[in-house]
């Protein structure tokens, strides 16, 4: 970065094969050493999407989800998909830990600011993911999945209406243990799927909320695979959705998001990105995702 012009390569081999530890203990060395903030000197070097990926790579993840989270209620109108993205794909421990790292941020409760910019029992269902009701991973009780899944049923199918509210309460309260155990008694008692179920009584934010949900429950690289295909999809690319999830997930399962993506739409996610974006950005992804 030092004087006229940016060797970007550089930049990207050396931050986009490194780990988020790694890349704290290059940017707290690099402070020591030359007395100069690398986030700063990235920012003034770098623009355009590249310089989102970058920026992000460089926060920790706690720290960029709650960026992208606030991202999403700022200003007029609320990215809703990034929310249910989000929040819907964690657990309670990873939720605590969002929810007071976003507050120390942007000192303001993250359940407040969510139910400012979300309604009905959209804001409900969010607003109990948020402040932690869902029980610990591997919390199985098989008779009260029971109970639950008939529950479930006539509240939607089995009435005619839909008691909206009962969603929420099963499905942000049990850890996913227990609902992959709900959703399997679903079907047993139905002859029907939770999804199938969902689809026909429910319909907007809450109903894309729960799918996620239950995406997330059955088979979370599914659900990021398709929300990648549809960010690169049709006419445009939706860059911001592109780079959240292969930044966020980076370090979690985007080897395992890769396998499932080649092997839903036969191509492989490193050709699609290749193909729909261009520049140092391209690079930066790319480098990414064949790191991972």
């Amino acid at each position: 970065m030092k004087g006229f012009g940016t060797d970007e390569q550089v930049i990207i081999d050396i931050l986009c094969s490194r780990c988020n530890k790694q890349r704290q203990v290059i940017a707290e060395t690099f402070k020591n050493e030359l007395g100069r903030d690398l986030i700063k000197d990235l920012k003034s070097e770098l623009g355009g999407k590249f310089e989102d990926v970058i920026l992000g790579l460089m926060l920790p993840p706690v720290n960029y989800l709650c960026k992208q989270l606030f991202k999403a209620m700022d200003g007029i109108g609320t990215n809703e998909r990034a929310l249910i993205e989000i929040l819907c794909s964690q657990n309670n421990e990873q939720m605590h830990h969002i929810a007071r790292v976003y507050e120390d941020m942007f000192n303001r409760p993250l359940a407040e600011h969510v139910c400012t910019e979300t309604s009905g029992d959209f804001r409900r269902l969010l607003t109990l993911i948020i402040t932690g009701t869902r029980n610990p991973p591997g919390t199985v009780d098989p008779d009260l999945a029971v109970q639950q899944a008939k529950q479930l049923y006539e509240a939607g199918e089995g009435k005619w209406g839909t008691d909206e509210s009962v969603f929420p309460k099963i499905m942000a309260h049990s850890s996913f243990d227990q609902l992959k155990c709900v959703f399997d008694e679903y079907k047993k008692m139905t002859g029907r799927t939770i999804e199938q179920a969902l689809k026909a009584e429910l319909s907007g934010d809450l109903y894309n909320a729960l799918s996620a949900i239950v995406e997330c429950v059955q088979m979370p690289t599914h659900f990021f695979a398709t929300r990648l295909f549809k960010a690169m999809d049709g006419l445009g690319t939706d860059d911001t959705t592109l780079i959240r999830i292969i930044v966020s997930r980076s370090e979690i399962d985007l080897q395992d998001i890769k396998v499932e993506y080649e092997k839903m739409y036969n191509k492989t996610l490193l050709s699609a990105v290749t193909s729909e974006t261009s520049g140092d950005y391209k690079k930066a992804l790319c480098a990414l995702i064949g790191s991972a």
